[in-house]
């Protein structure tokens, strides 16, 4: 069985659309989980009324992207489980592929599919945008890294699965021997860097992270990066100094806290003030200040209120 798992948070419509795409599935031994996320609205009447037979979960507040997730964990019952985006669409043959290829080596810790903007029209369907075809790691000196084949026009030249650094949070699956081995995503990130924090512990399990290119997924990605302002600004900058202290510890994190001090801060500093972004500004600072001084969850912002805690 595989246990598909899906935050919503006030965007009912974009999950409706991800559900029907669900039962389109080839692979029927599945079950769905949908876990509301502190919307201002329950609206799971309207979920149960048109996708009756899938498990809903609220929670009374946002618990952010992993937080969401893993209280979907809490009451699956799948041998692999599926995290997806709830402003994604599945095709028809994903989950059987990604299932297929797990099965195929114990090795094998997570795997993504092939990521592509939704199309807005039928005919971009042969044509499709990549947003995501892997990534790299995380480079020790900028803290950064970028997405391998976004932009592109797919046209089958990422064929056969392969190794990548980080699974897209969008849409990862993972066997649950390997959840249980070890752990579910860190909680304190709240947004931004938490599977590529998990995609690090898993290989530090001793575990490979694939893309699988004949399973895809398509991702409306506009919909969740409306209205992030200070809140994105701020846990990026505050999440990258946390992943960096967790993961590349001693010399490397003395050399990425020079660069992020003495060369990204004054670079921001001089970007948003040249913009008159303000807020923005003081969203950075802040988000630099907890970083590398600040304790966990600490922020005077209210990420709930603009962003479904989703990639």
């Amino acid at each position: 069985m595989v246990s598909i798992i899906t935050v919503n948070y006030n965007q009912t419509a974009l999950t409706c659309a991800l559900l029907a795409s669900l039962r389109r599935q080839d692979y029927q031994d599945i079950e769905v989980i949908v876990v509301d996320n502190g919307s201002r609205e329950n609206d799971f009447h309207q979920f149960e009324e048109h996708f009756p037979g899938n498990i809903y979960i609220r929670s009374d507040e946002n618990l952010g992207f992993a937080g969401g997730n893993n209280l979907g964990v809490s009451v699956a019952k799948g041998e692999y489980l599926f995290f997806v985006n709830n402003d994604a669409e599945v095709t028809n043959t994903c989950i059987s592929v990604l299932v297929e290829i797990l099965q195929s080596d114990n090795r094998i810790g997570m795997v993504s599919p092939l990521i592509c903007y939704f199309p807005e029209h039928e005919e971009q369907k042969e044509n499709p945008v990549i947003q995501y075809a892997g990534m790299p790691r995380v480079n020790s000196f900028t803290g950064r890294s970028k997405m391998q084949g976004k932009g592109m026009v797919n046209s089958g030249q990422f064929d056969a699965p392969f190794q990548t650094g980080y699974a897209h949070g969008a849409a990862m699956m993972i066997p649950r021997t390997v959840f249980d081995k070890v752990g579910p995503m860190a909680e304190d990130y709240f947004l931004y860097y938490e599977e590529i924090d998990w995609c690090e512990r898993i290989r530090k399990a001793g575990y490979d992270i694939l893309v699988v290119p004949k399973a895809v997924v398509w991702h409306k990605e506009s919909s969740t990066m409306k209205s992030l302002g200070q809140q994105k600004t701020y846990y990026m900058a505050r999440n990258r100094i946390w992943f960096m202290k967790r993961h590349f510890s001693g010399w490397p994190f003395f050399v990425f806290s020079v660069f992020s001090i003495f060369v990204v801060t004054p670079k921001q500093l001089l970007i948003h003030l040249f913009k008159g972004e303000l807020r923005n500004l003081w969203a950075f600072l802040k988000g630099v200040m907890h970083g590398f001084m600040g304790t966990h969850r600490e922020s005077g912002y209210s990420p709930g209120d603009s962003k479904s805690p989703g990639e």
